[in-house]
């Protein structure tokens, strides 16, 4: 594994985005935003590459800009997340909520056959190493609220509006 990475200059703040070079070709390994809860360790970042020369970016960063002017609702880019095996049910899950649709961490957990399993399926969503291209800001809290979002909640409420998805009111801890 030959990992490298570039900053990406977008609307939402400049993505890191990290390529992995894998035999059979190149994957998106990883896309987190400025002040990511969970950023990717340095090790696992590779050499530095030009943003706009490397295949892989490009193509994210043009899929991106499609997707944030409506034109695209879902991401076509070969993906190499690491995580365990849960994470990986997970982050599967994640790709087949429907642009502009949301569900919650339960009902996830109901789909992996244990409601008990919510607040695991909350750590896997919160570890999602690829944001946007896993959708994990379709994962809203009980009844709908904005809980969590390694990205900001204000990018969680960008990006279901963008979708037009309904958006609750942000939870707030007193």
């Amino acid at each position: 594994m030959t990992r490298r990475h570039a900053t990406l200059p977008t609307e939402l703040g400049d993505l890191l985005v990290v390529v992995e070079q894998m035999a059979d070709g190149a994957a998106l390994a990883g896309v987190t935003f400025p002040g990511h809860w969970h950023p990717l360790a340095a090790d696992m970042l590779g050499d530095e590459v030009d943003a706009a020369t490397d295949p892989v970016v490009v193509a994210f960063g043009a899929q991106l800009a499609e997707y944030l002017t409506g034109e695209r609702t879902s991401f076509d880019l070969p993906l190499a997340p690491s995580g365990d095996e849960f994470q990986h049910a997970v982050w599967t899950m994640l790709r087949e909520i429907p642009y502009g649709e949301t569900v919650t961490y339960g009902e996830l957990a109901t789909r992996l056959g244990d409601r008990n399993l919510a607040r695991r399926v909350g750590n896997a969503v919160g570890r999602n190493p690829i944001s946007i291209v896993v959708p994990c800001h379709r994962v809203v809290g009980a009844g709908g609220s904005l809980t969590g979002y390694a990205g900001g909640l204000e990018r969680k409420r960008f990006l279901l509006e963008l979708e037009g998805a309904p958006v609750v009111a942000q939870s707030r801890l007193f």
